[in-house]
């Protein structure tokens, strides 16, 4: 176990104590351990580069219409209480000579919410990097989330659910595009 390691689990055993709890109590002599382990998986995104994931997965295509991966699920931690948001991401591109494996959608979202986040930077931040890496005639990005700081704390709303969109070239330029998305994410069938 290396000194981090150990100084972290120190720091839960510590909260613990302030909380009012013992932490050499039965139930609770791993905890500071578990907890440990456990925000490093949560956060564990802050180790790899999304751009990568899509650079190794890019194969030439001539496809010109829309690529929709929808309904992806994800888990991340607020930034302002550490506590879980989740939800459902819908990501689109429009090739521009490059197409890459649909998981890697999936993956991309996944880094940038194992990291302390809010909303709007994540979707800000799918949006970006395929734009800027893939370089698509356009970019959507569509995420629906719920945010325990807002269901356990505070204003205590449990069915509030937070929606941000992020759109890049022909999506934020053309009408059409737009909408298209929008209502094959939302379920509806596209106007060809």
């Amino acid at each position: 176990m290396d000194l981090s390691k150990v100084e972290f689990e120190a720091l839960v055993a510590e909260m613990l104590r302030r909380l009012g709890e013992d932490p050499e109590r039965d139930g609770l002599k791993k905890t500071p351990e578990r907890v440990v382990k456990a925000l490093q998986w949560m956060t564990r995104g802050y180790g790899v580069d999304p751009c990568d994931i899509i650079r190794n997965a890019m194969f030439q295509e001539k496809h010109e219409s829309m690529v929709l991966v929808r309904d992806v699920d994800f888990y991340s931690m607020c930034e302002h209480h550490v506590l879980p948001f989740f939800g459902k991401a819908h990501v689109a591109y429009i090739p521009n000579g490059s197409i890459i494996g649909l998981s890697k959608v999936a993956r991309v979202v996944d880094v940038y919410a194992r990291r302390l986040q809010v909303q709007e930077r994540l979707t800000d931040q799918v949006a970006d990097a395929f734009q800027c890496t893939l370089e698509p005639t356009g970019v959507g990005v569509v995420i629906e989330a719920y945010h325990l700081c807002m269901m356990m704390r505070g204003v205590e709303k449990q069915h509030s659910k937070a929606v941000t969109s992020a759109v890049r070239g022909t999506f934020r330029d053309d009408p059409k595009t737009r909408d298209e998305f929008l209502r094959l994410v939302h379920g509806g069938l596209s106007l060809l």
